[in-house]
């Protein structure tokens, strides 16, 4: 195929409206792939309420750049995945993309735009290779795809329509089965699927998603001014300052963390030490756990500083203030962004020894592991990076480099047309007559 290859690039939100891992990945795929040569993408993202539809067609661009529409989505069912406003992808997401006509139809996510574009997509483009890129457990597991046990907060080893029922026992086991043999339906019409933690892929394999049609590449970040390494002042200067940064919700740890900087004791934690939170929607968190951060905040004292949501374009200057990373989470993470932030600029982090934490932060190189879930042995572990004058120094200069958005996109145009050749080969066996109307 020598014309250029055209992908769609398909995300669950835009990172200028919504802040979250995936948001960025796919975005920085999307520039990726437009800086490479021969190359075009397009990026549609999901938007929804409180975004108010614009007139009769659910695409939309709010002045975004050219090559990046949105696509208002509202009629979702979570349990299924599935979208229930399947007018508006027959009428307008297959005319945009009909008018596309892409090689490459890439969901980052489904959430939202529903399984049923995934399958609309793939009838109307039967040559053009599909792919799905995991970021967490959503096809899997109802409760945020977090493959975390309710009440308990235990982590679920293995999903089953008998395991989700007792996690939700008002949803009976004959949905959660029909919820699984629909999303593997619809799922396996995607040639190819990726994830960015070998973690996930080997749960996705295990779940019955077929492994030659799974594939690892990290998500790429875009390489910009590296932020210097906090000055020190004072005759006893220490790297004492702690931030955490990412959604506030019960699965990411933070009232783990909290509880562990309060149980440090005041001669080691010192004067001038603290934890930098920055992090939004603690809001839209069960009311329940709102109470208990703002307890935790609250008992904490001038220990932790609180200082809400942040945009992905300020995160140079924060860190400018911050020396190490903590990432708490207490769910089987897969690759967050802010492990690619820290690396990028140089902050040596400390993490949950589970999932894709334990994977991409290496121990005693990239920064420190804690048991999850155990605010002791969090508490031990920032008491150790106080402690050791030279461990910071020591971790820093073995940091390895992060994925670029560049690399990631190149690793994806090679996955892509060799799914491309494939299909074209297999066309090609079945009937010689549809080489003329290939790719």
């Amino acid at each position: 195929m020598n014309e250029k290859l055209r992908v769609l690039v398909v995300s669950h939100a835009h990172p200028t409206l919504s802040l979250g891992g995936a948001e960025i990945a796919s975005h920085n795929l999307h520039r990726g792939l437009n800086a490479l040569p021969n190359v075009e993408s397009v990026y549609l993202a999901r938007v929804g309420h409180p975004v108010p539809r614009h007139a009769a067609s659910a695409l939309m661009s709010l002045h975004l750049a050219e090559d990046e529409l949105l696509f208002h989505a509202d009629d979702y069912d979570h349990l299924f995945l599935s979208n229930g406003d399947t007018q508006a992808i027959s009428r307008d997401l297959l005319r945009f993309a009909r008018d596309l006509r892409p090689h490459v139809i890439h969901f980052h996510h489904v959430l939202g735009i529903g399984l049923e574009a995934l399958y609309a997509l793939r009838e109307a483009f039967p040559h053009a290779a599909i792919l799905v890129t995991f970021h967490e457990y959503l096809s899997i597991c109802h409760n945020h795809g977090q493959m975390v046990k309710r009440p308990s907060g235990q982590l679920c080893e293995t999903a089953s329509p008998v395991a989700c029922h007792g996690c939700f026992p008002d949803i009976p086991v004959s949905r959660f089965l029909k919820r699984e043999h629909f999303t593997r339906g619809m799922l396996g019409l995607a040639d190819a699927f990726v994830s960015p933690s070998r973690f996930l892929a080997e749960r996705y394999a295990a779940w019955g998603i077929e492994k030659d049609k799974l594939c690892v590449i990290e998500n790429g970040i875009a390489v910009e001014a590296v932020a210097p390494a906090r000055a020190l002042q004072g005759l006893t200067p220490h790297r004492n300052r702690f931030a955490y940064f990412g959604q506030m919700t019960p699965f990411k740890g933070v009232d783990v963390l909290i509880d562990a900087i309060s149980r440090i004791p005041k001669e080691i934690w010192g004067e001038d030490s603290c934890l930098m939170i920055y992090g939004g929607n603690l809001e839209r968190q069960p009311v329940e756990f709102q109470e208990r951060m703002k307890k935790l905040i609250s008992d904490a004292g001038d220990r932790v500083r609180f200082y809400g949501a942040y945009q992905n374009a300020d995160v140079p200057r924060l860190m400018r203030s911050v020396d190490w990373v903590i990432l708490p989470s207490v769910w089987w993470e897969n690759s967050p962004m802010v492990i690619q932030e820290a690396l990028l600029h140089r902050r040596p982090m400390i993490c949950s020894d589970i999932g894709g934490l334990a994977e991409k932060v290496r121990e005693g190189e990239d920064g420190l592991h804690f048991r999850a879930g155990s605010s002791q042995d969090l508490a031990d572990r920032i008491v150790e990076a106080l402690g050791d004058s030279h461990i910071w120094d020591r971790l820093r200069a073995s940091m390895r480099q992060p994925a670029d958005h560049l690399g990631c996109a190149r690793e994806h145009v090679k996955l892509y047309r060799a799914l491309l050749r494939r299909k074209l080969d297999a066309a090609t066996t079945e009937s010689p007559a549809l080489l003329a109307h290939a790719l």
